[in-house]
């Protein structure tokens, strides 16, 4: 067989059965069975103008955060008559029990939630921006299907992910078994491509061979799979060799990933979940990994009822995580080269419920963090009178913003990643 032609397909089609191995087989295996098997002696490598030096940063806010008292519009009259209750004081009218929003500068009678003031300080120093009114057409309230859609940016929430077809798209070989990384339990569709699956785990210390734990006479035989040379005795086509790559791959992910995330960091992290996600990053960052994407979440978002304590401990764990997260990057000397994007699958409904909170909206902020991006509010802060059936009217099409952070920053075609040609926001500062 020509080796030019040996792919992924073909080798399963020569009997490799890994359906029969799904319930037993370490995860890594599983996973890696996943990518394509190139011939011996095939280097990973991107397209030429890529700019292997950066690297994306994803938080996703699961559940639908609220926009309007994220980016509060404290000076418009509709937005008190539809939240009594509910409603950020503007600046000057807080009490210690419901505090005043926070100005920002340079913004017209909009201003950020209080808790969120760790992204406030980085909105004032210039290393912070938030894109306004981000939606999309005839908007899906399912919180399954509309994140579907932002994670493969199809309106039909069918194919694979937009950074997996990234790394489809940009890799002329097998992406490494590092293109990708997502702190969590599961892999976001997002990262999922034809040749792309990360690598996920959620504690740095159970990404490693745990069959050891199991019998210590399983160790043995797994180093010496690992050892230097060993592809060198069998055929690098077979599935012995295929399972020696899968092997080697997944302990040199492991090793380098634990490694890093061992070091201490160079700032303090708050003791909170997502905090020490992007700690895990910021650590895997400092070790130049060769990691381009990194994705970690934060749930609970999904405020029906009594949203005002919920929602606000949640944006003071994201605000005060992404600002020791950029401290990070500094003293690394990297917030120049690494992007961070937060997101929510929609906003909430303009009109506060019954129980003290909001149900499922449309559109709503995105919030993006690093020296490269131009900083404070970017576009149009949608209207509060003029409802699409009570909910706000997307001003940006979150595949514009997609556009520009695969076009200028990752250096990767976007129609051909998202099926079409999206006017690119305006997100990043001029080149010098």
């Amino acid at each position: 067989m020509n080796q030019r032609t040996y792919t992924r397909r073909v080798f399963l089609q020569q009997g490799m059965s890994f359906a029969s191995m799904v319930t037993t087989a370490p995860l890594f295996i599983q996973r890696s069975a996943l990518g394509m098997v190139q011939p011996a002696g095939a280097a990973t490598s991107s397209r030429p103008g890529v700019p292997e030096d950066r690297v994306l940063v994803v938080l996703q806010f699961g559940g639908g955060n609220d926009g309007l008292n994220t980016v509060v519009p404290y000076g418009r009259d509709a937005y008190y008559t539809s939240r009594p209750s509910l409603s950020i004081p503007a600046p000057g009218r807080g009490t210690a029990q419901r505090p005043a929003a926070l100005p920002l500068d340079g913004a017209d009678g909009i201003g950020l939630h209080p808790a969120f003031a760790g992204f406030k300080d980085l909105m004032d120093e210039g290393a912070a921006c938030i894109v306004q009114g981000v939606g999309y057409p005839n908007p899906n309230r399912s919180h399954f299907t509309s994140m579907d859609i932002w994670h493969t940016a199809d309106s039909n929430a069918s194919g694979y992910g937009w950074i997996g077809k990234y790394f489809d798209c940009t890799c002329t070989g097998t992406p490494g078994p590092q293109s990708a990384i997502a702190i969590g339990r599961t892999a976001p569709l997002a990262l999922r491509g034809a040749q792309q699956s990360p690598v996920t785990f959620d504690t740095p210390g159970l990404f490693r061979w745990t069959g050891e734990d199991l019998h210590p006479a399983l160790d043995d035989p797994y180093r010496k799979i690992n050892r230097a040379g060993a592809l060198d005795a069998v055929n690098p086509l077979s599935q012995q060799a295929f399972l020696m790559r899968t092997a080697l791959d997944a302990q040199e992910s492991s090793d380098h990933i634990r490694a890093a995330v061992a070091k201490r960091p160079l700032v303090q992290y708050p003791r909170t979940r997502i905090a020490r996600q992007l700690r895990m990053v910021g650590s895997m960052i400092r070790a130049e990994m060769p990691t381009r994407v990194y994705y970690v979440s934060l749930g609970g978002f999904d405020t029906h009822a009594a949203q005002s304590g919920p929602q606000a401990n949640l944006l003071r764990q994201a605000g005060d995580a992404l600002n020791a997260f950029y401290r990070d990057l500094t003293a690394q000397g990297a917030a120049g080269r690494v992007l961070t994007m937060v997101f929510s699958e929609f906003g909430r409904r303009v009109r506060q419920n019954a129980s003290g909170g909001t149900d499922h909206g449309t559109a709503a902020p995105m919030y993006f963090v690093g020296d490269m991006v131009k900083p404070g509010l970017l576009g149009r802060h949608p209207s509060l009178t003029d409802l699409d059936n009570g909910d706000l009217v997307y001003n940006v099409d979150f595949r514009s913003v997609y556009a520009a952070v695969l076009e200028d920053w990752m250096g990767a075609p976007s129609q051909q990643i998202l099926g079409r040609a999206y006017r690119r926001f305006s997100l990043f500062k001029p080149r010098a």
